[in-house]
């Protein structure tokens, strides 16, 4: 085994736990990530070193993920009961003002850049509602179309930006929780 099919195959863990994440469906996760592996392996002149192979494959299999959803479109997609609590009550009064004013966040730009940030990201999401945590991936990390979202999760675009406002005040809440009080991150 080469070098490179080596460190492909040493991200498998992370690719598939990506691809569970999104498709909520172990057998299409292994199949996507599967195809991710096989197209790395396959042609792996097509990785020019410009960025990371983590990133590289990450791109890849955002391809397949999109392809298993388009590939199982007719399935049904079930809300939780969670998904329809209102987080907007245990976060801002009547007025619509902060309950509780958010710290300052300092500079978030530099906390990107820190491993254990994306660690404590993932986390938050792993904790989102199913479909909270579906849309989100779907917007913000594959990229997806309001229109396409909405026909393959069978809701209307209303539902879908509710369930994103949703998990964004989950995930901010997560982070306030998590990583910035945490790591007494202040102005």
């Amino acid at each position: 085994m080469s070098e490179f099919a080596r460190q492909v195959e040493s991200l498998r863990p992370q690719l598939l736990r990506y691809a569970r994440s999104q498709l909520r469906n172990d057998a299409w996760a292994e199949d996507a990530v599967s195809d991710t592996l096989l197209a790395a392996l396959e042609k792996p002149q097509s990785f020019g070193g410009q960025s990371q192979l983590k990133t590289w494959l990450v791109g890849i299999l955002k391809h397949k993920v999109i392809d298993q959803l388009r590939r199982h479109s007719r399935e049904a997609t079930i809300l939780c009961h969670d998904d329809e609590t209102d987080v907007d009550e245990l976060l801002f009064d009547a007025n619509d003002h902060w309950r509780e004013q958010p710290q300052d966040w300092g500079n978030p730009e530099a906390c990107l850049g820190q491993r254990q940030f994306f660690e404590v990201l993932e986390a938050c999401m792993e904790h989102l509602p199913a479909t909270q945590g579906r849309v989100f991936m779907m917007r913000e990390w594959l990229d997806l179309d309001t229109d396409e979202i909405c026909k393959e999760l069978s809701i209307t675009s209303t539902n879908l930006w509710v369930l994103l406002h949703r998990a964004r005040l989950r995930l901010r809440e997560c982070l306030q929780q998590s990583w910035f009080a945490s790591t007494g991150r202040t102005a």
